[in-house]
């Protein structure tokens, strides 16, 4: 029999591995976050040029996205009483009468490596790789179990619609809108149920350096299907947009 301190030893190897495994870990995020890289909701960056490093997009987007939120009327949240999922139309349809349900199309798109359910070919995604906006993530998604380490996000949450304007919307309107793959993007599941409903004014993603895409997207499809914003994220909107950067 080996000695007890020998016993007690081999013990310990694995959990001071677990732990010096945990300490990189932590340590990378610490530095991501002290360099401004990543900031989680409530927590920024004490990086002094951190506040402007939000991302970039093409100038003449940019231009457009500024032009468009002047355009976007600011009033408060109408009462969510109503609201129901269901007001949009059945999760992820086929809008676009291809065959293929709204998530699929989505994942198919924002994924890489995918690879088709074999029999469901170019329809039913089966696997891929995402790496993901919101959080910087790589992420292996496989159908079944951890489907939902994966998700669709509605950039405008459809909740968020319905207070500033979509309540007002035909059953159709409210469809395209719910299925409109510029207000669509496969994103982190757990980022995604962490946004909630909330809009730019009380969520952002952790990853700094996509923010200004973000904000640029959400000012885009308000503006496109004419919902309004209140006045804390008008707010927010110009501030994110006056701090993005032009793509070269």
């Amino acid at each position: 029999m080996l000695p007890r301190a020998l016993r007690a030893a081999r013990r310990r190897g694995p959990l001071r591995r677990s732990i010096s495994l945990l300490l990189v870990a932590a340590s990378a995020v610490l530095a991501a976050w002290l360099a401004g890289i990543i900031d989680p909701p409530g927590l920024a960056s004490p990086a002094p040029w951190a506040g402007s490093q939000i991302g970039s997009v093409p100038a003449e987007r940019l231009a457009a996205a500024k032009a468009a939120l002047v355009r976007i009327g600011v009033d408060g949240r109408a009462p969510k009483t109503g609201y129901l999922r269901e007001r949009f139309g059945e999760a992820w349809d086929d809008v676009d009468r291809n065959g293929c349900d709204t998530r699929n199309d989505v994942l198919a798109r924002d994924l890489r490596d995918v690879a088709f359910a074999k029999n469901s070919p170019r329809c039913v995604v089966a696997s891929g790789t995402l790496d993901d906006p919101y959080t910087a993530k790589r992420i292996s998604f496989v159908r079944g179990e951890r489907s939902a380490d994966v998700q669709i996000d509605h950039v405008v949450p459809l909740s968020d619609a319905w207070q500033k304007g979509a309540q007002h919307w035909s059953a159709e309107r409210r469809r395209d809108f719910a299925n409109d793959p510029a207000n669509l993007l496969a994103v982190d599941g757990p980022a995604n149920l962490e946004k909630g409903d909330g809009d730019l004014a009380t969520w952002l993603p952790p990853r700094r350096t996509y923010r200004c895409e973000y904000a640029v997207r959400v000012v885009e499809v308000k503006a496109e299907y004419g919902l309004w914003m209140t006045d804390a994220e008008h707010r927010k909107a110009a501030d994110l947009l006056g701090q993005c950067r032009t793509a070269e």
